[in-house]
């Protein structure tokens, strides 16, 4: 059996402090200078996550398992699951530059193009959708490998 540690010990209590340390520090240095627009942008971005995102991704996901476990293959959700998830993130996350909405900001503040992130941001999807369609592919092989032949 491997040694757990107690609710409580030492070393909890220390790790604990130094993450409220770090975070505290972390926030006075955040909303430093505009404390309003801070808490602002972290209840929009809660309310637009609970609200709009999770019921869309929940759904979707919703979707795909029930069109799989329909085709007999509901253990192959994770296949598409995972790159799905993946490239979704990206999106979120590049989708001022992927969408073109601050091209002229961005040229402004760093002398590049923004011109490239759509292109970029779907062959980073085709190749997390083909990464996982290979592994699929392998999986499958080696399933296949271990079956005994079938006695005519």
């Amino acid at each position: 059996m491997r040694p757990r540690l107690v609710i409580g010990s030492p070393l909890q209590i220390l790790l604990l402090a130094c993450s409220f340390a770090l975070a505290a520090y972390a926030g006075v240095r955040l909303l430093s200078g505009d404390w309003l627009g801070v808490a602002l942008w972290v209840v929009g971005a809660a309310l637009l996550h609970d609200l709009v995102l999770l019921p869309l991704y929940a759904l979707a996901d919703r979707t795909v398992a029930r069109g799989l476990g329909a085709a007999g293959r509901r253990e192959w959700t994770m296949y598409v699951r995972v790159p799905a998830a993946l490239s979704a993130l990206l999106l979120l996350v590049w989708f001022p530059l992927i969408s073109g909405m601050v091209a002229g900001h961005y040229r402004t503040a760093t002398g590049l193009s923004a011109d490239g992130y759509l292109a970029r941001w779907l062959l980073i999807t085709a190749v997390l959708f083909g990464g996982s369609a290979l592994l699929l592919a392998r999986r499958l092989r080696r399933a296949t490998k271990r079956r005994p032949p079938v006695a005519h």
